[in-house]
């Protein structure tokens, strides 16, 4: 075992929240250490709708300061992401003119049953009241009423029971792994003495310092000032490997599709469809890189370990589609990969799982014992509010560290957005790129699009004659090649599955995962036998969690 490593704050779990919270620490001058035990934002950060939104549907439960600080926070990561989150425009169908107001009202003051059946009236206050919150740092236009003949003629699919539809803007996110990933190196940038760590489990703990044990079985003891938790839905389970015993999550499980249907992609016309299925439940559909992604369920479960897209949440999906576009058909064989995620929501006795909070709070576990450290868990929250979240935390934080804020993430460009071109000075970049790097426009272009400013470092190492993947053509080798010696990949599914978009759209091929697996063995100096199973996990996994299978 090393010498024990002292820190300002030890953050485990490295998903959305814990690295927005490592980020804004760093900036403010101390020193972190982030772990997971399984590669950055692998968990629930990698299982959402991939929306930003400022969460339409949290108005019915009354959860106005929610939709406040979420469409104030969608704006912000338009302005300071704007590499991978862009505006979206949304349709939802209506089915009436005045039912759902009844419900609504109860649901508001408290009910516990699920609205239904959402009337024109209804959507009609809903996305004006919508329009007022989003305006802080507004970046959408306000929302319009269609007829049900402008909606019929705009989508000809859509079921002729509609009486009208609303359409209002929201955003989507292109990479969210991603960008878990480019928060974290944006910390160690601020905070060079900071370390991030994945593929590292909690050993155990004295209750002075906290044991992480890497892959090979190296210990590390680290002793922290402050120990934050944000594990997600295995909040509960880490506060135990710290000595404590906790009962703050009680997730639903949140399932997807994502289709192969050009039909389907050519109707959306660069729309999400956000529809009220004959349960009650809330759907979408929208277009992600090419593919038609369709979720989601909101299904009470509490193993994030094993959780996947069951045939029964897929059936409910399809017959969902198939409801709100009889003008098109929807089967099995058109979806290429699956995914599920446990959403780590507060404990609730709630009786729907849709009407739990996504509102977040973080409670401190004080000092015991043997322990001098606080433990403060990051329970609930929603991926577009990671940042006000972290900035709620650290100010907590600094309060009980006695350090005062040196700088807002309000206004704090995130990793390929620093220094992103306005779409005016888009070409401009795109020349200086191939001057610099001798690539054509149109490579520079899809870089840009991908890694945001990130794409230069890329280009210069691609050089002009890149090797291409045989089936994606869009991705070359030497790309990957470099994703893998800065980005701290560990193992070749972090690369299909998280660095990269290849598995999702369900563009990756079996020649082409060997080839890149060679590549990366001997970018690593791995052995055959290390190839051979690094090769079966992916393929098992992709199998086993995704639903998927190669062409």
């Amino acid at each position: 075992m090393t010498d024990i490593e002292d820190v300002d704050v030890l953050i485990l779990g490295a998903g959305i929240n814990g690295a927005g919270v490592f980020r804004d620490l760093c900036e403010q001058g101390l020193t972190c250490v982030i772990s997971d035990k399984a590669d950055f934002g692998s968990g629930t950060s990698a299982a959402p709708s991939r929306l930003i939104h400022g969460g339409i549907k949290y108005l019915e439960t009354g959860e106005f300061r929610l939709v406040a600080q979420s469409t104030l926070e969608r704006n912000l990561l338009l302005k300071n992401a704007p590499h991978c989150v862009s505006r979206l425009p949304t349709v939802i169908p209506i089915f009436s003119w005045f039912k759902g107001i009844p419900a609504a009202l109860r649901t508001l003051f408290g009910s516990t049953t699920a609205p239904r059946s959402r009337g024109a009236v209804l959507m009609k206050i809903g996305l004006a009241l919508y329009d007022f919150y989003g305006s802080r740092h507004r970046m959408m236009p306000r929302h319009s009423l269609w007829s049900k003949a402008r909606a019929l003629a705009t989508i000809p699919a859509l079921t002729p029971r509609i009486v009208a539809a609303g359409l209002y803007y929201d955003a989507k996110i292109s990479h969210p792994e991603r960008l878990v990933l480019e928060l974290i190196e944006d910390g160690l940038r601020a905070s060079p003495s900071s370390r991030a760590l994945n593929y590292t489990r909690i050993g155990g703990t004295d209750g002075q310092a906290v044991v992480l044990v890497d892959e090979d079985g190296n210990e590390q003891p680290i002793r922290p000032r402050l120990v934050i938790n944000a594990a997600g839905p295995w909040i509960d389970r880490v506060n135990e490997d710290l000595g404590v015993t906790s009962r703050l999550i009680g997730g639903t499980k949140g399932s997807h599709i994502l289709l192969d249907h050009p039909d389907l992609i050519e109707t959306l016309g660069g729309r999400m469809i956000y529809f009220e299925a004959d349960d009650g439940r809330i759907c979408l559909v929208f277009d992600y890189l090419g593919k038609a992604l369709v979720g989601s369920t909101d299904i009470r479960d509490d193993d994030p370990d094993q959780v996947t897209c069951s045939d029964a949440e897929i059936d409910y999906l399809l017959q969902s589609l198939n409801g709100l576009l009889p003008g098109l058909s929807f089967d099995r064989s058109q979806i290429v990969y699956t995914y599920a995620g446990i959403r780590p929501l507060p404990a609730s006795d709630s009786t729907a799982p849709g009407l739990i909070s996504r509102d977040h709070s973080a409670p401190v576990i004080e000092p015991e014992g043997e322990r001098p450290w606080p433990i403060v868990s990051l329970v609930g929250g929603k991926w577009t509010t990671f940042r006000g979240f972290a900035e709620e935390v650290t100010d907590m934080v600094l309060v009980r560290l006695q350090q005062t804020r040196r700088i807002s993430t309000q206004s704090l460009a995130i990793g390929g957005g620093r220094g992103f071109p306005r779409e005016n000075e888009r070409v401009k970049w795109l020349d200086m790129a191939c001057s610099r790097t001798g690539v054509d426009q149109a490579r520079a272009d899809t870089l840009l699009s991908r890694y945001g400013t990130t794409a230069l470092a890329i280009l210069e190492a691609e050089g002009n004659t890149p090797t291409m993947l045989a089936d994606a053509p869009d991705y070359s080798f030497d790309e990957l090649a470099w994703i893998t010696g800065h980005e701290q990949v560990a193992h070749l599914d972090d690369l299909v599955l998280r660095r990269t978009a290849l598995a999702i759209t369900g563009r990756l091929s079996g020649r082409d995962l060997d080839a890149m697996a060679d590549r990366m063995a001997a970018q690593k100096d791995w052995n055959p036998e290390r190839l051979a199973v690094e090769l079966r996990a992916t393929k098992a996994r992709l199998a086993a969690r995704h639903g998927f299978s190669f062409a």
